[in-house]
């Protein structure tokens, strides 16, 4: 048998290079700042150029800490920094095209614990050390090894994922107590909401970790920048980029329990001025319960032109279908449905940038975003009753307090089946965004966004749609007001063709009581402060079923005689407080937060009897039918969030967090709460069948949570163990048994249990081109059931291998 030739693929390596190569007469240079993380200035810093690994010219900055770098090739290079008491930091590639003069500035971190560059808070590249905002940066570290960004994005303090079942099921993301639905998703900066089918909220048990350099969780409101739906966090997805001059193509695949093979391949590089990033994956799965089944097929893109040294044109692209089945609540029927769901979703973005001068900076972005979503219960499941209805299995269930009578529950009801369900939504989006740096103490923003929104559902209960055109406007300043204090103050200005206009501001805090320094146990101390308010617009369902939209075909006349505004925006208010804080000598850091969050104008149905309770006149309400959705509910949610970090060193580190949520619904009008259920087997408990009650919490939100991550990672070999640690969540069984009695409805507090779930991941690279992985996930076979009735993965074991040709890893001979 031969062996693999990699001495061929070194020539063959080779050889692309020599084909690449380009030679240019022109010249031109890089300038920049070299900045500690609070922004003051580090002279007589060495500053070198580097292009293949190679130092081209070096420097020094000045007494300002600028650096000019001259007489340079047109091509793509890196700037590398290093100071005494600072940790080296290169930039991202910058392009020196013809006589042009390309800008960075390079924030050198103090110690080795973690320190980001982020951009959801102030909508430029800001260090993270300048905020009073809380924001966490998922990346490459937390990402590894998994399928796709749900577990890792559980790892930030504050965020609370719920997922229904195995792989693929629905998974959905509470901040901060906030709704499913009150977190702003941006893929590369382009809305991706669904107003339709997921009602107002985003699927991330499909998005694939594929092709994703990084995920930001922005914890809060922040619609002044992001507008619509930003009410309790902004999460920005980011696509890798291609950087090697060499291209780099990986291939890699892997199978493990329940028949699960996933593959993916990727090719990425850069040319001259040009840069490109293309993986493809696909994952299939059987899960563990029959009807479970998923399969998802993801494209993710990223392709960006530099013509000039302050120009960048860049294109990227997500792509996915999945299919899954829909087996329902499995441990409350013992009965599999037969429902099956497809989604596809398609982003595409286009992003211009341009630095005007070193202090004037545009960006123009289009974006696109097509979400399609088909659920189709081909027949009635389960054991037929006699009256079209199908039931489950005998089950007896349990809560904390006690146990139901053994009954049946009604899986599926009578009707007309096939029953299909299926929603389209489409969004044109627009955004313009102009920063000016007038000094070290203020940076103004101005944006400006346009969105244009279609959206229909089909169903058996009849078709709604909309077509929206919104604007939105911000305006924004940061900067280092003195010494140590950095503040981020705006507004936004939304105009929304449902509701009207609304206002939101954000003010943000950070005072450092001393200057982070590496040679003493405590170092850095940072107060922050943050409050800001958000607004959501209503979804496809909530606008169709607004009191002035039914008004609308059934009596318009009464618009006017009663003054009916249409329905308006939810809406969030945030305060933020807390204190940073770095010790042995910066390679550890606690930082401890208090939020207050109140979510207020809710948006829920009413039944048409209870809407006079609302100020409702008798006669519009009858006018309804059956009842209209409207602004009435609100909950607070209080808590504190505690992270601490260490670097252990040697290749290890250690991370953990703890989040207490205080959640509590103070007012409500929905069914629920004007007819509580009672179960017989509890005398005298009041359950909220499908909506929590006045005073008690928010269904699947538990008030204590937290995370870890025990990382080891060396050039050959890697590894980590990753914990989420759940409390006890109050919920429903959302059930009607066969007799109609509500035998089959617990008390919805604590009614789900804690749970722990523990992964490990690890790699091993056997040879440059090649590394083996492995993930396994629940290393203690823990029965749980994340959303109360949906059972969980047991134990499950992955192995794979992947193979990398090219890219900045290539030693060639």
């Amino acid at each position: 048998m031969r062996t693999f030739d990699f001495k061929s693929l070194r020539i063959f390596a080779s050889f692309l290079l020599l084909t690449s190569a380009f030679a240019s007469t022109d010249t031109g240079g890089i300038s920049g700042r070299v900045l500690d993380p609070l922004g003051a200035v580090i002279p007589n810093a060495k500053v070198v150029a580097i292009q293949e690994s190679k130092t081209i010219v070096e420097t020094t900055s000045d007494a300002k800490g600028v650096f000019t770098i001259t007489a340079l090739p047109s091509g793509r290079y890196t700037v590398r920094a290093t100071a005494s008491g600072f940790s080296t930091k290169e930039s991202a590639p910058v392009i020196v095209r013809g006589t042009s003069v390309a800008t960075t500035d390079i924030t050198l971190p103090i110690g080795s614990i973690s320190q980001q560059v982020v951009v959801s808070a102030t909508g430029t590249a800001t260090p993270d050390s300048q905020l009073g905002a809380s924001v966490t940066l998922i990346g490459n570290q937390e990402l590894q090894g998994k399928p796709n960004v749900f577990d890792a994005m559980r790892l930030a303090p504050g965020v609370q994922g719920i997922q229904s079942g195995g792989q693929g099921g629905k998974a959905t993301i509470f901040v901060r107590g906030g709704n499913s639905t009150s977190n702003k998703v941006l893929i590369d900066g382009i809305p991706a909401n669904d107003i339709g089918g997921q009602l107002g909220s985003f699927e991330f048990g499909n998005l694939s970790s594929a092709g994703v350099d990084s995920v930001e969780i922005f914890r809060g409101p922040n619609s002044v920048l992001y507008g619509s739906d930003a009410i309790a966090s902004v999460i920005n997805v980011t696509t890798r980029r291609g950087s090697t001059r060499l291209p780099e193509f990986t291939l890699s695949g892997s199978g493990g329990t329940f028949s699960t093979y996933d593959y993916a391949s990727s090719l990425a590089g850069a040319y001259k001025n040009f840069d490109y990033f293309s993986e493809a994956s696909r994952i299939d799965t059987r899960n563990n319960i029959p009807n479970t089944q998923f399969h998802d097929a993801t494209f993710a893109g990223n392709y960006g032109w530099t013509p000039t040294g302050t120009t960048d044109i860049r294109v990227t692209v997500r792509r996915n279908a999945s299919n899954a089945g829909l087996a329902n609540a499995f441990d409350l029927y013992q009965i599999p449905d037969d429902s099956l769901l497809k989604e596809q979703n398609t982003f595409i973005g286009i992003t211009l940038q341009n630095q005007t001068t070193s202090k004037f900076h545009n960006l123009v972005r289009y974006g696109s975003a097509r979400m399609t979503l088909q659920t189709d219960n081909p027949s009635v499941s389960g054991i037929p009753d006699g009256f079209g209805d199908g039931l489950g299995k005998t089950v007896t269930l349990c809560a904390p307090t006690g146990c139901t009578v053994p009954a049946q529950a009604i899986l599926d009801f009578g009707g007309v089946y096939p029953s299909l369900f299926d929603t389209l939504t489409s969004r044109d989006f627009l955004q313009t965004q102009s920063d000016y740096t007038f000094s070290s103490h203020l940076t103004a923003l101005f944006g400006f966004r346009f969105e244009d929104e279609r959206g229909v559902t089909h169903s058996g209960f009849g078709d709604n749609s909309t077509s929206r055109q919104n604007y939105s406007y911000s305006i924004q300043g940061q900067g280092n007001l003195w010494t140590r204090l950095y503040a981020t103050a705006g507004v936004g200005l939304e105009k929304n063709a449902i509701f009207g206009f609304a206002a939101t501001p954000k003010v943000s805090l950070a005072y450092y009581l001393a200057r982070p320094v590496t040679d003493r146990f405590f170092s850095g101390t940072k107060l922050k402060f943050n409050f800001g308010k958000g607004i959501k617009e209503p979804d496809i369902f909530d606008e169709n079923s607004s009191l002035f939209a039914l008004l609308s075909k059934v009596a318009p006349s009464m618009i006017t005689q009663f003054n009916v505004a249409p329905i308006g925006p939810e809406r969030s208010r945030s305060f933020d407080f807390g204190v940073d804080q770095a010790f042995l000598n910066r390679r550890a850091r606690l930082a401890v937060t208090f939020f207050h969050n109140r979510f207020y104008d809710q948006i829920e149905f009413v039944n048409k009897t209870f809407l006079p309770q609302l100020g409702v006149p008798t006669s519009v309400a009858a006018a309804t039918g059956f009842g209209a959705a409207v602004n009435s509910a609100d909950y607070r949610a209080r808590g504190a969030e505690t992270e601490v970090e260490f670097n252990l060193g040697h290749g290890f580190s250690a991370i953990g967090t703890y989040t207490y949520t205080g959640a509590v619904v103070t007012k409500s009008f929905s069914g629920d709460n004007n007819f509580p259920a009672i179960n017989p087997a509890f005398p005298g408990v009041l359950i909220g069948a499908f909506s929590p009650l006045v005073g008690a919490r928010p269904f699947r939100r538990a008030p204590h949570s937290g995370s870890f991550a025990l990382r080891y990672s060396r050039p050959k070999f890697t590894a980590a163990v990753n914990g989420y640690l759940v409390g006890r969540r109050d919920d429903s069984t959302f059930l009607t048994d066969s007799g109609f009695l509500n035998l089959l409805l617990l008390p919805n507090r604590n009614l789900a249990a804690g749970y722990q779930k523990i992964d490990l991941t690890g790699s091993y690279a056997i040879h440059p081109a090649v590394t083996l992985f492995t993930s396994m996930e629940n290393l203690l076979n823990q029965r749980y059931d994340a959303a109360y009735g949906f059972p969980s993965l047991p134990f499950t074991i992955r192995a794979g291998v992947k193979f990398v040709i090219g890219g900045e890893g290539w030693k060639l001979k």
